[in-house]
């Protein structure tokens, strides 16, 4: 936020930062081993009268000035520079804070640099004792640089009890000093044979070369061991945050892990190696590769080390972008353009949206992230993306569900402008999504209006009335079956008739209901999925009802258009004399528009913008995989998928350790989408999108309420259903709840409830059945299934709900986009307009009524 932004897009995202560190601190590691190595071979040569080896250790020292006096030192001022430039809030905030202790390592390095000079310049000329004292100077000097930078780089990763005291020796020695030290230290002696190598494979005389070889093959062996043993301790004395970061949480460190465990073992095995007998060149070549391996496996363990400290620079106190955690919830409430120094803009709005997106991936995203670069390239990463709201789902929640990232700090238009940037320049997608404009990246679909043929109704002939609905105002399907699938087709219709009169009787004796599917124009037998394109419903005499459930429906017709408002034909049929009673039309809705692909790529199936494409469904396996430690994905491969209630439970009931279905899907999801106040939240998932193919919230009270008004908003939903499994005790429920809160209703006020069985109670807004008296009837849940509004009956216990108000979210008047008779049909047939039925009383009862039977304000016109 103080110092601006050296951009430098393809070697950015630390790529520098890595290059020139971890080379300088390899080298460095061997300058801290390497003076005990002078020394040790020098005392041996001495002592074995070997003037052969005494000239190699003199020739090995000047290799050794050269490479890490000389080299160590260019590329340890690179590090200064490249991390002052790239990473300068960080920098400043470890002088700062260890000021001392970078004094303290200047004083040793220069005593370093002096002792060296004079032990190589004074070879053969200084008494022995003396000059392998200078050496031992040398060495301890080393050493104590390697104890003083362990502290300050251990500090970035375990600041320890300093967060809280900032006591620099709080911070010094934290709680990964003294493994860290064992690890280095034996690091830095193993270093001492590789390099060895080297300089050893040159000697010509054939038994001396060998002897060296030998010496350094030990000098990588029993140092090994420290240096295995500092590792583990040094995994174990990691706190539970950054050992689980490395270990299963930051994607990327998975492939680093497994290059240090495998390279590990072959450094030691390329060592044996060495001490056979080869052939000079062959040597050579080996030596060079011993270096290799050492260099890997070095380089793995910085990027593990590193890792480790996500999402942070400095643990707990500095984001990896700069920005200090204290500083954060002011940011969020400013907005990050406002308050920061060097931005161009103050805000982003419409006119500067990309613009300002591009400010704010300069200073939140670089300092991790290349751009078509070998690190960390943002542009893969977001490829799958071709929506703005998409984008910003996935910048909304990191932090909580990306832990190894740090949160987006700015406001929502903010975060809005870098998710177009991202969307339009990186992804080079075009996007016409303004803020205020969030189209998901859909294009508004133009529906064709279907036919629909009203069955004939006469009140002074027919005797009958047969009322039938779909009990789900829409049946939504995953067909992604090859790879899992959420919900399976089978879809429901329920029937009831009445034989008209001055009091009308309920009939279920002596009748069957048969249904079929509709062959008129505006629907296609092909949309059911079995050979019987019709069938005959069961009853339930306890409430006088038809029903037939598990009908294979689907919203493709064998033309492959969309219609996810399929009609079946229903009829009453007097079982002695076969004669048809009565005969009705009713829709029963069926979609595939679930908004898997605003997230998870891949684009719909079909070209009417409905259907799971097989891209997003593997796209989803490999998510759940990489956050689960699942193997969906090769499962379903191997021609193996998997139901997600297989796993889930559909409802709290259920004993498992997972949560159940309905809370593990909202949860999840309501971290990527929280304070989004109206339906857009809903409508990116379910098919309720009024451009999209079936827009299945299509009563009249879409006119003046969305979806929030009975569910809550994303988060307050989840939390209903996840304070259920709460109180299950499921661990996944406290992992989900920690970052969702809600505006509208205290976490503690909101009731838990069971999925499909406890919704939203009718009559929390239309108490004893009057005109609506409050509009939110979030959190006031029916608490039994029976209550459900397809399962209640009117107050006499006579008729369904449903059969005179329709289905729900298609309750009549029903405004269906394609056509507005569709969802009307009975309402039309028996009273000629597209009120509820008992609009007019004369329907069911051949004498006009003045008394409410059914229940309160069921006269009223």
């Amino acid at each position: 936020m103080n110092y601006p932004v050296w951009e430098l897009t393809t070697y950015g995202g630390g790529f520098l930062i890595a290059l020139i560190a971890i080379v300088h601190v390899f080298v460095a590691h061997f300058a801290v081993g390497g003076g005990l190595f002078l020394v040790a071979l020098e005392n041996k040569a001495y002592l074995e009268d070997d003037q052969g080896l005494l000239d190699y250790v003199k020739k090995h020292s000047k290799f050794f000035l050269l490479l890490t006096m000389v080299f160590g030192g260019m590329t340890g001022v690179g590090i200064w520079w490249i991390i002052s430039l790239v990473s300068p809030g960080a920098t400043s905030a470890l002088i700062h804070i260890f000021v001392f202790g970078w004094a303290a390592e200047w004083v040793f390095f220069l005593a370093e640099i002096i002792a060296l000079f004079i032990y190589f310049y004074t070879f053969g000329k200084m008494d022995r004792q003396s000059h392998m004292r200078v050496g031992m100077i040398y060495f301890f000097c080393a050493w104590m640089s390697l104890f003083l930078i362990n502290g300050i780089i251990g500090f970035m990763l375990t600041p320890g009890g300093w967060t809280e005291n900032q006591n620099f020796w709080s911070g010094f020695f934290n709680p990964s000093f003294w493994p860290s030290l064992v690890f280095r230290t034996g690091l830095s002696l193993v270093m001492c044979g590789v390099f060895g190598f080297v300089t050893g494979a040159y000697i010509k005389d054939a038994v001396l070369r060998q002897k060296i070889m030998r010496t350094c093959a030990g000098w990588v062996a029993l140092p090994f061991f420290l240096m295995v043993a500092g590792g583990w301790w040094y995994l174990k004395a990691l706190p539970e945050p950054q050992r689980t970061m490395i270990m299963e949480k930051s994607p990327e460190l998975t492939a680093y892990l497994s290059t240090m465990f495998w390279f590990m073992p072959l450094l030691f095995v390329a060592a044996l190696v060495m001490t056979i007998r080869l052939p000079n060149a062959l040597q050579k070549v080996f030596a060079f590769g011993v270096v290799a391996i050492a260099f890997v496996y070095f380089g793995a363990f910085e990027f593990v080390r590193e890792g480790g400290r996500r999402p942070f620079v400095l643990y707990d106190y500095m984001y990896s972008n700069q920005i200090p955690v204290s500083a954060t919830p002011e940011i969020m409430q400013a907005g990050f353009l406002k308050s920061g120094r060097w931005t161009r803009f103050d805000s982003a709005v419409d006119e500067n949206l990309s613009a300002a997106g591009h400010e704010l991936f300069k200073f939140q995203c670089s300092a991790c992230h290349a751009i078509d670069g070998p690190l960390n390239d943002i542009r893969p990463l977001v490829q799958k993306y071709d929506n703005v709201f998409g984008m910003d789902s996935k910048l909304n929640g990191l932090g909580t569900m990306s832990p190894y990232m740090p949160p987006f700090i700015g406001n929502r238009s903010e975060r809005w402008a870098l998710a177009t940037y991202l969307v339009g320049t990186i992804n080079q997608q075009p996007s016409t999504e303004g803020l205020y404009n969030r189209t998901m990246g859909n294009t508004p679909f133009a529906p064709v209006e279907l036919p629909v043929e009203i069955p004939a109704f006469d009140k002074n002939r027919n005797e009958y009335v047969l009322l039938a609905w779909s009990p789900l105002g829409m049946r939504e399907l995953s067909d992604a079956e090859d790879y899992w699938q959420i919900q399976a087709p089978n879809s429901a219709i329920h029937a009831q008739l009445v034989r008209r009169g001055d009091s009308p009787q309920r009939v279920i004796d002596g009748v069957e209901i048969r249904y079929q599917i509709d062959e008129a124009p505006g629907s296609s037998a092909s949309q059911l999925l079995s050979t019987d394109k019709s069938g005959t419903m069961a009853t339930d005499a306890d409430r006088f009802l038809f029903y037939a459930d598990n009908i294979p429906v689907v919203p493709y017709t064998n033309t492959g258009a969309v219609n996810p408002y399929p009609l079946f034909t229903v009829s009453a049929i007097d079982v002695e004399s076969g004669d048809i009673l009565a005969t009705t039309r009713t829709t029963v809705p069926v979609s595939t528009e679930m908004g898997c692909k605003n997230c998870h790529g891949g684009g719909w199936k079909t070209d009417d913008k409905t259907g799971i494409s097989n891209t997003t469904a593997l796209d989803v396996l490999a998510v759940h995989d990489r956050i689960s430690g699942t193997t969906l994905l090769q499962q379903a491969e191997d021609g193996e998928p998997l139901a997600c209630a297989s796993c889930h439970p559909r409802n709290g009931n259920e004993s498992s350790p997972l949560l159940n279905l309905s809370a593990a899907i909202h949860g999840w999801h309501a971290n990527f989408l929280t304070e989004r106040g109206d339906a857009q939240a809903c409508i990116s998932c379910h098919a309720g999108d009024p451009h999209g193919a079936t827009h299945f919230y299509r009563e009249h009270h879409a006119s003046f309420l969305n979806c929030t008004n009975c569910h809550g908003s994303m988060e307050e939903h989840a939390l209903s259903l996840l304070k259920l499994e709460q109180q299950a005790g499921k661990p996944g429920a406290e992992i989900l709840m920690a970052n969702l809160s809600s505006s509208h209703h205290p976490i503690d006020a909101i009731s838990p409830r069971q999925p499909w069985s406890q919704q939203p109670d009718c009559l929390t807004c239309h108490d004893f059945y009057a005109v609506g008296s409050t509009m939110d009837a979030f959190n006031s849940w029916t608490s039994s299934e029976d209550e459900l509004f397809r399962n209640r009956q009117d107050l006499m216990g006579v008729m369904m709900c449903q059969a005179c108000h329709g289905s729900t979210h298609a309750l009549y008047p029903a405004n269906n986009k394609y056509g507005s008779r569709r969802d009307n049909i009975q309402p039309l047939q028996y009273q000629g307009n597209d009120r509820p039925i008992g609009n007019d009383c004369t329907v069911c009862h051949t004498v006009a009524q003045e008394f409410e039977g059914h229940h309160p304000n069921s006269l009223r016109q």
